[in-house]
């Protein structure tokens, strides 16, 4: 026999059984006889409308078998609110939930659910930095950092010191790099310049050519400078003397960074008789530097009217 069909708390309820197409399904799903018959109390719990604490014990139950299950969450959110639940018990367990299922969406979601309901964000920073602890490039938990950025207005209470914190931490840290645009551009619609404000672009030029420092070869702070440079209005042949630290096409040899040597040969494109010289920076691109993506840089070379370098 099973859990709930021994249980006295459930001797009312007539379980509703999967209906996967008859007696003989095509291609029938293996559920546990423990999870089938849970499921089927659920299903009866739905059927009847139904929002009682027993039904947060069943999808308790039925999330500890499979935490991916949408309907499960969205159902025990809508009991959890019909029933004036504590909210704030709610999130205790979520938090151990959470850690221990740290790549399942749902957990995200019921969690906007519960926070949006309370109207308040405390004690969520905290949580966070324990889940990136666990993993630092979680794009669940960042996606989460940013809805509680923007639902809570936490633009201003050390958003970018936070950043900086995980970039000093990795300075690979891609999602902190992404996350540290957001807050600074993320505004737009409520009049905040962010990178057109050339104080703040200033600030992040500098912030970034840091960063390029500890790691040239290290993607992210380059594609930052290029968005610096591509959304607030700036040239990019502005950035070619620092650039030029780390690919100088007078010294091919101790080039330092492909990625800025992909930038050099953007500033150089855009100058006035720079081509050739760009079309050299590609073809170390393709050659020497890059050359996985040897079909790329000589399709830009292509782009610039340029012929493909000798085989």
């Amino acid at each position: 026999m099973g859990k709930y069909s021994d249980d006295p708390a459930w001797a009312d309820v007539t379980p509703l059984p999967t209906d996967e197409g008859g007696p003989n399904p095509l291609a029938a799903i293996a559920y546990s006889e423990e999870y089938e018959e849970t499921m089927s109390y659920l299903r009866a719990a739905m059927a009847a409308n139904e929002f009682s604490p027993r039904v947060l014990d069943l999808t308790e139950d039925l999330i500890d078998m499979n935490p991916a299950h949408y309907t499960v969450w969205l159902y025990r959110a809508h009991c959890l609110f019909a029933i004036n639940s504590d909210l704030k018990e709610e999130l205790d367990w979520l938090n151990e939930t959470a850690l221990q299922h740290q790549k399942n969406y749902q957990i995200w979601h019921h969690r906007m659910l519960i926070l949006d309901k309370l109207d308040s964000c405390e004690g969520e920073g905290e949580f966070v930095e324990r889940m990136f602890e666990k993993d630092a490039k979680n794009y669940h938990v960042w996606s989460y950092r940013q809805w509680l950025v923007k639902r809570f207005a936490l633009w201003e209470n050390g958003e970018l010191e936070f950043t900086e914190k995980l970039i000093e931490k990795d300075v690979r840290n891609n999602s902190a790099w992404n996350h540290r645009w957001y807050v600074i551009n993320g505004r737009e619609g409520e009049g905040v310049r962010g990178i057109t404000d050339p104080r703040i672009r200033e600030r992040e030029v500098d912030f970034a050519e840091v960063a390029v420092a500890k790691a040239p070869q290290n993607q992210s702070p380059w594609s930052y400078l290029r968005g610096i440079a591509r959304k607030g209005g700036m040239p990019l042949s502005s950035l070619k003397d620092f650039v030029s630290q780390y690919a100088s096409l007078e010294q091919p040899d101790e080039v330092r960074s492909s990625h800025a040597l992909d930038m050099m040969a953007e500033i150089l494109a855009e100058e006035d008789n720079g081509k050739q010289q760009a079309g050299a920076a590609l073809d170390m691109l393709a050659q020497k530097y890059d050359p996985i993506r040897k079909n790329y840089w000589e399709y830009r070379k292509g782009m610039l009217g340029l012929p493909s370098a000798a085989a």
